[in-house]
C-alpha cells in the first residue's frame, strides 16, 4: 500500500489507513480510543508525517487491537520510518556480532564483487566448499564491507557443524532473536514459534545474517525466510541442495598466483621472489587452499633461516604426512603435520590432547586437566599453539578453540601417538573433573546450602557454569552414551535450583531427561521420580508445554506413590498445580494444591514446604480469592524467616512471594500497599539476579500507585520502564506502561 505522499516514507501512513478501515473505525472514532488527535492522524495516514513516535504507535496498534504478527510488523515500519525521518526516539541498532575481519584476504575479489552484486538482491546466499577453502573468511569479509547497507544490524552464528552436536536451530534462533533485542524471558518456547517470530522481525528490516559452518539442511531452513531487505550469507562444506529459494556459490581453491600472493603477503615477498619456482611448488602441495597456505606461510613466518625449498623438500615427503581423513582433506595435511612437527614435546602433547576437551572451547583448567601440566604452564603452551595458527583466541580472553579441521588433525595424532588405556583414562578424567565441578557449583544454589567444594561464593559458581556451560553440557552427553549412569544423574539432581535462573539459557529438558533415563538404568525408582518432576517442570516453564509437563508429573505422581515416596508426591501435586492452573482447570488446580500442601507438611520447608505453599497461593489468587492467598503468603514470608535459607536464596524468596502479596493487595484494591509490595519485591528480585523482571514489577506498582492517587510517582515508574525496555519486541510491558500512561492522562 501506498500513502498520498509515496515511497517508502509513507509505508506506515498507508498501513494505518489500512487497518482503521478494516477495523471499521473512522479517524475520529480512533483519536478518542488512542488519545491522539484528529489532526495527527490524518497527518500520518497522507503521509506528511512520516511515522508515529514509539509510545503513539503502540498507543495506536492496541486501539485497532492488532496482534501476533501484524502488531510486529505494524511497530517495525512506525521505527522504520522515524530512522528514515531521523527522529531521535529510534536508535538503529549497531552493527555487531560479525567475527574479526580476516588478514590478507588475498585472490578473492571476484567472490567478493559477486557477494556485493547479491546484496541488492537480499535473500539468501549458500557459500559451498571443501574445507579449508576459506568459505568463513570470505563471508566474514564480505559481511563487513556490506554492513553499512543494512542499517538494523549485521549478525553472525556460527553453527559448528562439524561439531558432534551442531547447534540446534532452536539455540541459533534463541541467540538471533536476543540479538535483535528481544529479551531472554520473551522468547518462544518452541522452534515453529521461534522462526516465526524471526520473521516477522525482520519483514521490514535491513538486517545482514551470517550463518557460518552449517551442518544441513533442516538446521538452516528456520532461520530462513528474512524480509526483502535482508541478505543471508551461509557457509557450509555441502551445498544444502535441499534449501529452497536460496542462491548457491561455490567456492574453489585458489588460483596458482592468487595461492602465490597469499604466501608472499604472510611469509614475504622478498622471500617469494627469491625462490618464484619453488613458491609455485608450495602452493600446488597446498592445491590452493588458503588454509594451507597460511599455515605454510606461518611457519616459514616464524622461521627466518628457512628457505622455501626446505619447506618444499619437507612437503613432499610421504613419510611426514598424516593418513587421510577424507578424499578431499589430503591437500592439508601436509601443512598441519609440519606445524605440527615444529612443537617441541610438551607443546605437542598439550596440542594432541586438547583434543580430548568435550566442549567447543576451553581454558587453561581444563587444558591443564587434560595434560597434567600445572595451569601456569599450560598459558604459554596455549599461547603458543594460538601463535602457531593451531589454537584460535575465543571470548573471553584467555579461552581457546579449534578451527574444526585442526580439530580432526589433534584427535587423529591424539588416537596415533597415545594408547587406547590412556585415552580412555584422559577421556573419563576429563568427564569426571567437568561433571564433578559442575555439580559442586550448582550445589551452591540449593537454598539451604552456605558452601559447595572448590567455589567460595553463589557468584564464582554461576560464573564458572556460565563460562564451562558447553563442556559440562557435552561430558554428561559423554557420560550418559558411556552409561556412566551415577555421573549423569547427580549432575542433574544439582541442577534443580540453578536451572531456575537459566530458563532459557540451557537444555534443561535434555539435562534432566537423561536424569530420568539414568535412574531408571539404575533402578532407582525414587531418584527417576524425582528427575521426572525436573524434566515436567523444564517442559511446562522453560518449553510452555502445560500438557506435556503435566503428564511427565503425573508419571512422577505414579511412581512414587509405587514407591511410598511422600515427598515426590508433593513436588509432583505442587507442580501439577500449577499447570492445571495454566491449562484453566481452576477446580482440580485447587484441590492439587491443597494435596500438595499436606503432604509437603511432613517435610522441611526449604525442602518442598516453600514450593507447594506458593503454588496454593497462586491459585487461590486465580480464584479470587484473595484473603485466603494473602494468608498463605504472608505464612510463606514468615516461613522463608524462619528456616534462614542462603542470601541470595532469602532475597529471591522473599521477592518473588512479596509479588504475589502485591497481586492480592491489588485484588483487594488495597492500592497503597500493593504498591509498596511491588517497590519491594522488584528491588529483591533485581538484587536477587533476576534483572529481567524490574520493569515488569514496576509496571505493576505504577497500576497501583495510579489508583492509590500518587500520579508523580506512577509517571515516573512508567517513563523509566518504557526506557528500559530491551527494543521495540518487550511488547507486553511495553503497551502495559503505555496504557497506564494513557489513563494517566486522562486522569488529568
Amino acid at each position: 500500500m501506498r500513502g498520498e505522499g509515496g515511497g517508502a516514507e509513507s509505508d506506515f501512513g498507508a498501513l494505518l489507513l489500512g487497518h482503521r478501515r478494516a477495523a471499521g473505525m473512522s479517524q475520529k472514532r480512533l483519536a478518542r480510543a488512542s488519545g491522539m488527535s484528529v489532526r495527527a492522524l490524518r497527518e500520518l495516514e497522507h503521509g506528511r508525517a512520516r511515522a508515529a513516535q514509539r509510545r503513539s504507535a503502540e498507543v495506536l496498534a492496541e486501539a485497532l487491537g492488532l496482534q501476533g504478527g501484524e502488531r510486529e510488523r505494524f511497530l517495525i515500519v512506525a521505527e522504520l520510518g522515524r530512522r528514515r525521518g531521523g527522529a531521535r526516539d529510534a536508535e538503529p541498532l549497531e552493527t555487531c556480532g560479525l567475527p574479526p575481519r580476516v588478514p590478507r584476504l588475498v585472490g578473492r575479489h571476484r567472490e567478493l564483487d559477486r557477494l556485493r552484486a547479491e546484496a541488492a538482491s537480499g535473500g539468501a546466499v549458500v557459500v559451498s566448499g571443501p574445507p579449508g577453502v576459506g568459505k568463513t573468511a570470505l563471508a566474514v569479509a564480505a559481511a563487513h564491507a556490506l554492513a553499512g547497507e543494512f542499517p538494523d544490524g549485521a549478525f553472525a552464528v556460527d553453527l559448528r557443524g562439524m561439531d558432534e552436536r551442531p547447534v540446534a536451530a532452536r539455540a541459533a534462533l534463541e541467540r538471533l532473536l536476543r540479538a535483535l533485542g528481544v529479551p531472554g524471558v520473551r522468547v518462544p518456547g518452541s522452534e515453529a514459534e521461534r522462526s516465526s517470530l524471526l520473521r516477522a522481525l525482520l519483514r521490514e528490516r535491513r538486517v545482514l545474517l551470517l550463518l557460518d559452518n552449517a551442518a544441513q539442511e533442516a538446521q538452516v531452513r528456520p532461520l530462513l525466510g528474512a524480509g526483502p531487505g535482508c541478505l543471508t550469507l551461509v557457509t557450509c562444506r555441502g551445498a544444502l541442495a535441499g534449501l529452497e529459494q536460496v542462491r548457491w556459490m561455490r567456492l574453489d581453491p585458489l588460483e596458482g598466483g592468487s595461492a602465490v600472493g597469499l604466501l608472499a603477503a604472510i611469509a614475504g615477498a622478498d622471500r617469494v621472489a627469491a625462490e618464484p619456482g619453488r613458491a609455485e611448488e608450495l602452493a600446488a602441495l597446498c592445491e590452493g587452499l588458503p588454509l594451507a597456505v597460511r599455515i605454510a606461510g606461518n611457519r616459514l613466518a616464524t622461521r627466518p633461516d628457512w628457505s622455501l625449498g626446505h619447506l618444499v623438500d619437507l612437503l613432499r615427503d610421504e613419510r611426514t604426512r598424516l593418513r587421510s581423513l577424507s578424499a578431499g582433506d589430503l591437500q592439508v595435511r601436509p601443512a598441519f603435520e609440519m606445524s605440527y612437527r615444529r612443537l617441541d614435546p610438551a607443546a605437542r602433547r598439550v596440542f594432541r590432547r586438547l583434543a580430548a576437551v568435550p566442549g567447543a572451547d576451553f581454558g587453561a583448567e581444563l587444558a591443564a586437566v587434560a595434560t597434567g601440566a600445572p595451569p601456569e604452564r599450560v598459558r604459554g603452551h596455549l599461547d603458543a599453539l594460538a601463535d602457531a595458527g593451531l589454537l584460535q583466541p575465543a571470548a573471553p580472553p584467555g579461552r581457546f578453540q579449534f578451527h574444526d579441521l585442526i580439530r580432526i588433525f589433534a584427535a587423529d595424532r591424539l588416537e596415533a601417538e597415545e594408547p587406547g588405556p590412556e585415552r580412555e583414562r584422559l577421556r573419563d578424567g576429563l568427564v569426571a573433573h567437568t561433571l564433578a565441578a559442575a555439580t559442586a557449583a550448582a550445589r551452591l544454589f540449593f537454598p539451604d546450602v552456605h558452601h559447595s567444594g572448590p567455589f567460595a561464593s553463589r557468584t564464582e559458581a554461576a560464573d564458572w557454569l556460565d563460562r564451562e556451560a558447553a563442556n559440562w553440557l557435552a561430558a554428561h552427553r559423554t557420560a550418559a552414551r558411556l552409561g556412566r549412569h551415577r555421573e549423569v544423574l547427580d549432575l542433574a539432581r544439582a541442577m534443580h535450583w540453578y536451572s531456575d535462573g537459566r530458563l532459557h539459557e540451557r537444555p534443561w529438558d535434555e539435562v534432566f531427561r537423561a536424569g530420568a533415563e539414568a535412574a531408571r538404568a539404575l533402578g532407582d525408582r525414587k531418584e527417576e521420580a524425582a528427575l521426572l518432576n525436573f524434566l515436567g517442570w523444564a517442559q511446562y516453564r522453560c518449553l510452555d508445554e502445560n500438557e506435556a509437563g503435566l503428564a511427565t508429573h503425573t508419571a512422577a505422581l505414579e511412581i512414587a506413590r509405587e514407591v511410598g515416596d511422600r515427598r515426590e508426591q508433593a513436588w509432583a501435586l505442587a507442580y501439577m498445580g500449577m499447570e492445571l492452573q495454566r491449562l484453566g482447570r481452576i477446580t482440580e488446580a485447587l484441590r492439587t494444591a491443597r494435596r500438595a500442601c499436606a503432604l509437603a507438611a511432613e517435610f522441611g520447608f526449604l525442602d518442598v514446604g516453600m514450593p507447594a505453599q506458593h503454588a496454593l497461593g497462586r491459585v487461590l489468587a486465580g480464584l479470587g480469592r484473595y484473603r485466603e492467598a494473602l494468608r498463605v503468603h504472608g505464612e510463606l514470608l514468615e516461613q522463608v524467616r524462619r528456616n534462614r535459607p542462603n542470601e541470595e536464596a532469602l532475597r529471591l524468596m522473599r521477592g518473588v512471594t512479596l509479588e504475589h502479596v502485591g497481586d492480592c493487595l491489588a485484588g483487594l484494591k488495597d492500592w497503597r500497599a500493593a504498591g509498596e509490595a511491588y517497590r519491594e519485591a522488584g528491588a529483591l528480585q533485581v538484587a536477587g539476579g533476576l534483572r529481567h523482571t524490574g520493569p515488569r514489577l514496576a509496571v505493576l506498582e505504577a497500576a497501583a500507585r495510579r489508583r492509590a492517587g500518587e500520579h508523580a510517582r506512577a509517571r515516573s515508574l512508567l517513563e523509566a520502564a518504557v526506557a528500559a525496555s530491551e527494543g521495540p519486541l518487550d511488547r507486553d510491558r511495553r503497551r502495559e506502561a503505555l496504557a497506564e500512561l494513557a489513563r494517566l492522562s486522562r486522569e488529568g
